[in-house]
């Protein structure tokens, strides 16, 4: 892995190194409570300060390469519309994480930024198998990953913080496909 996080670009977008002055608009567009429902890590509500601790956390994940976390934005005038990356890398293998603020879906923008991101995790990552997950409860996630050509693995049932089981789905993809 490189020593500073590159840029990395798509036709629309660029996808470049987090910053601590992006954490109010990930604030605003991570904290919509459509984005925590379709993923399993982000919180609703998002506090003050959560995005800035993230981002910390992320920058500092590069340098010891545990994750590799990109803002996503739009190349014609530059505004941050969401994430993306992978992180829990370890032994060649990695987990995919991505959102797109509320006001950007149905653009095609998270499939564009998802299928870069796996491109730059088998090539410059030196990954051997990326994975990734969403609660069952919610398909937006698993539409981008069957896109970018992971395949549906497994599924997990686990407690929701509302006391009911909701099933977790699991998918993956390896550097040779």
């Amino acid at each position: 892995m490189t020593k500073s996080q590159p840029l990395l670009t798509t036709d629309r977008l660029i996808l470049r190194p987090l910053q601590l002055s992006d954490a109010t608009k990930i604030q605003q567009l991570a904290g919509n409570e459509d984005i925590a429902n379709g993923t399993i890590s982000v919180p609703h509500p998002y506090s003050d300060g959560m995005a800035g601790k993230w981002i910390g956390k992320h920058l500092a994940g590069w340098l010891t390469q545990h994750s590799a976390i990109f803002a996503i934005t739009l190349k014609s005038n530059h505004h941050l519309i969401g994430c993306a990356g992978i992180e829990n890398i370890q032994d060649g293998s990695g987990q995919l994480g991505y959102w797109i603020g509320v006001p950007y879906w149905g653009n095609g923008y998270c499939t564009e930024a998802v299928e870069r991101i796996k491109e730059f995790g088998f090539k410059k990552m030196q990954l051997e198998h990326i994975y990734g997950r969403h609660a069952k409860s919610c398909d937006r996630p698993a539409n981008v990953m069957l896109k970018i050509g992971m395949q549906s693995v497994d599924k997990l049932s686990i407690p929701s913080l509302d006391n009911t089981n909701d099933d977790i789905l699991l998918y993956e993809i390896m550097k040779s496909a």
